[in-house]
């Protein structure tokens, strides 16, 4: 028995990895996230299959039918929207089934960040004006940030930022951000990314607060703000550059 974290990806349910799907399919419990993976997905889970919103469970009622499953004999597909790797809360489940002797694997999955840029069709990494990107979210009802990852702090690296779970608090963020982008970086932010609903708000820093109140965006989205997001000018990348030495034959 294994429980399988899957990266269910941003929306879309198309957007599941061909293993995450057949993974799915062959698992006899599917614990997943109600209100962020979409519905659609279970019906890829066998008929017979126990399917769990862990949307109102807590850690300890999660690992609970974990640990049932694994008693039975059972493999478990655990449904994470995204990709684990990021804001995903899978570290402490993992953590929990260390502790047991349960085994499990990670299975990834396409981020929300990646699903904004291909709405954005916008490369987030421009040779000669960006090649940094950092992921974060705020500190506000959540977990503390560790010192010195602040907005503050993040914000005279100039690279392009990608907020998560931050909407919320979008004039705190542009605030704090203003004195090291300055009003004129672009800024956007993509609600939805990936489903029959998503939103697209274009803009710059002094603006995409406004945007953002008038549109009603609260969750769900994330906040880009990076001078690439409205890059033009700029030297094409020495990958196909006409001067890269390429070889002329196979390897021996």
């Amino acid at each position: 028995m294994t429980v399988h974290f899957i990266g269910a990806g941003p929306g879309a349910a198309d957007l599941i990895t061909l293993r995450g799907q057949r993974i799915l399919a062959a698992s006899a419990v599917c614990l997943y996230a109600g209100s962020l993976v979409p519905r659609e997905l279970l019906a890829e889970c066998p008929p017979d299959a126990r399917l769990i919103d862990t949307a109102d469970l807590n850690l300890d009622q999660i690992i609970a039918e974990m640990v049932a499953a694994h008693a039975e004999g059972r493999d478990v597909a655990r449904l994470h929207s995204g990709d684990p790797s990021v804001f995903s809360a899978v570290a402490e489940q993992m953590r929990r089934l260390d502790a047991v002797g349960i085994p499990y694997e990670v299975v990834p999955g396409v981020p929300a960040f990646a699903a904004a840029a291909a709405a954005l069709k916008r490369e987030l990494t421009v040779p000669t004006v960006g090649q940094t990107v950092i992921l974060t979210r705020v500190a506000r009802q959540a977990t503390p940030m560790p010192e010195g990852e602040d907005l503050a702090t993040l914000g005279r690296s100039g690279a392009l930022l990608v907020l998560h779970l931050a909407t919320r608090y979008v004039e705190s963020v542009v605030e704090e951000l203003l004195p090291h982008y300055g009003a004129d970086c672009p800024a956007a932010v993509v609600a939805m990314a990936s489903r029959p609903d998503e939103l697209v708000l274009r803009g710059t820093l002094g603006d995409i607060a406004a945007q953002v109140k008038e549109s009603g965006v609260l969750r769900t989205a994330v906040i880009l703000v990076g001078r690439t997001l409205g890059a033009e000018q700029f030297r094409d990348s020495h990958l196909y550059s006409t001067d890269r030495e390429r070889p002329c034959g196979p390897c021996s």
